[in-house]
Formats: C-alpha cells, sequence, structure tokens
C-alpha cells in the first residue's frame, strides 16, 4: 500500500537532487530512496514500492520542468521556442524519460527496500 506521506516528502527529495545536485545524483538517489522507504514503515516490500513510486514522480516533474525551460528559454531563439519548441523537445526526450524513469525506480527502490526492512513495524 502506498503510503502518500513518505512519497511526497521522496518526490520533493527527488526533485532537490535532480536539480540541484546532478554531479551528486547517484548517491543522493540512494540516499533519498532509503529516507523514504524507512519514512514508509512498512517492510522491504512496502519500502521498495514507495520509493518506486516517489523515484516515479520525481522523473516526470523534472522531466516537465525541463521541457518547460527549455521551450521558454529558447523562445528567444525563433523558431525552436514556443508550441514548435515543446513539441520538438517532448518528442526527443521522450526515450530519455522513460529511460530515467527506470533508473530512478530501480536505484530509489533497491534501497527503499533496505529502509523499508529496517523499521518495520511487522
Amino acid at each position: 500500500m502506498t503510503k502518500w506521506k513518505a512519497v511526497i516528502i521522496g518526490f520533493i527529495l527527488a526533485v532537490a537532487v535532480k536539480s540541484f545536485f546532478a554531479p551528486y545524483e547517484f548517491a543522493g538517489l540512494l540516499i533519498v530512496g532509503f529516507i523514504t522507504g524507512y519514512i514508509a514503515h512498512d517492510g522491504a516490500l512496502g519500502g521498495l514500492w514507495n520509493a518506486a513510486v516517489a523515484g516515479a514522480l520525481g522523473t516526470i516533474v523534472s522531466a516537465v520542468f525541463f521541457i518547460l525551460a527549455i521551450t521558454f528559454g529558447g523562445s528567444l531563439y525563433g523558431i525552436f521556442g514556443g508550441l514548435t519548441g515543446f513539441t520538438v523537445s517532448g518528442i526527443s526526450s521522450i526515450f530519455i524519460i522513460i529511460g530515467d524513469l527506470i533508473y530512478y525506480a530501480i536505484v530509489m527502490g533497491i534501497t527503499g527496500a533496505i529502509g523499508g526492512a529496517l523499521s518495520s513495524k511487522k
């Protein structure tokens, strides 16, 4: 079962890691996954699930922020701004977004399972 308090905290931390600590992304995601699983207090599978959901949400929101930044930042450059830039950047980056979605879910899920196992109430 999804513990939304843990997922929202993990989501906020995942977006912060992606936005502000990009060179240390892997280590940051490990720590965020552990924290999310620990907050869930739902065993290894519950920690894995909650951290994976938080990672997936973090990926989606980071991708949307990136696409919007490219769109509005590119509007100064003519044809690649506005709706055209949004469409081109969205279509061209869909595979990168799917790859990041899987990456975040796996990395955060593994350490979320460890955090959930350590803090399990069961």
